[in-house]
C-alpha cells in the first residue's frame, strides 16, 4: 500500500526549485460553507473587506494523506471577481486567480515556516514578478485601436490577473493583527499582510514578536 503520507512530506523538485507537500499539478475541490465577507468603502474604487467561512473537501481526502491536523497556513491570494447585481439584494460572484503560501506552521510548533520579514520580501517579490507580467502583456496590446486594447485587457486596462485582493485563512482578519507595540500576538495567529479597518494607522504589516 502506497504510504501518502511519506509521499506528501517527500522532497520535490520544480523547476529547479525543491519543495514539499502536494505535488505541483496536484488538485483540490473545495466546497465553502455559507460565509461573511463584510467590506468598508475607503476610496472611489477602493474597497477593503475581511471573509470568513469554512471549507470542506467535495470528497473526503485519502488516510493519512496531506498535512497532519492543526497545520495552518498563510496564503496571499491574486484573484479577478467578477459580480452580476440580481436585484436589489442578491448577486452573482465568481473569483478566478492564484495564491501563494507565504509561510505554514506544523501542529505543535512555535514557529512559522518564514518570519515576517521573510514573508514580507517574498510578497514584494510576488508582486514585482506580477508586475512584470502585466507590463509585458500591456506591451503586446499595444498594436490595437485604444477601445480594442482595453477590451482585452478587462476595461480598464489591466489583465484578468491583475484583480488584487488579500484573504487570509478562515479566521476574521482581526485575529491576524496585532495593534502596534503590542508584542504578545498569538501564536496560532499568522503574520497580517495589511489592515481592514478605519482603524488602520493602529495596525502593522507584520506582529512585533515575528520580525
Amino acid at each position: 500500500m502506497k504510504d501518502t503520507n511519506t509521499n506528501y512530506d517527500s522532497v520535490k523538485e520544480f523547476e529547479g526549485r525543491k519543495y514539499t507537500g502536494m505535488r505541483v499539478g496536484g488538485r483540490h475541490n473545495w466546497c465553502y460553507r455559507p460565509g461573511e465577507w463584510e467590506e468598508t468603502k475607503v476610496a472611489p474604487d477602493k474597497w477593503q473587506f475581511t471573509f470568513a467561512v469554512n471549507k470542506r473537501r467535495k470528497w473526503d481526502a485519502p488516510e493519512g494523506s496531506g498535512a497532519p491536523t492543526g497545520t495552518q497556513y498563510h496564503w496571499y491570494v491574486l484573484a479577478h471577481q467578477n459580480v452580476r447585481k440580481l436585484d436589489a439584494n442578491e448577486y452573482t460572484t465568481s473569483m478566478t486567480g492564484v495564491k501563494y503560501k507565504l509561510a505554514h506552521r506544523r501542529p505543535g510548533s512555535v514557529e512559522w515556516s518564514a518570519n515576517g520579514r521573510v514573508q514580507l520580501r517574498q510578497l514584494i517579490r510576488i508582486l514585482e514578478e506580477n508586475l512584470e507580467e502585466l507590463r509585458e502583456e500591456l506591451e503586446k496590446s499595444s498594436g490595437g485601436a485604444p477601445h480594442q486594447r482595453l477590451e482585452k485587457m478587462g476595461g480598464r486596462g489591466l489583465p484578468q490577473r491583475s484583480f488584487v485582493l488579500s484573504m487570509l485563512g478562515q479566521a476574521p482578519l482581526e485575529a491576524y493583527t496585532t495593534p502596534t507595540g503590542e508584542r504578545g500576538a498569538s501564536p496560532s495567529a499568522p503574520p497580517s499582510l495589511g489592515a481592514n479597518s478605519s482603524s488602520s494607522s493602529k495596525r502593522e504589516f507584520f506582529p512585533k514578536n515575528n520580525k
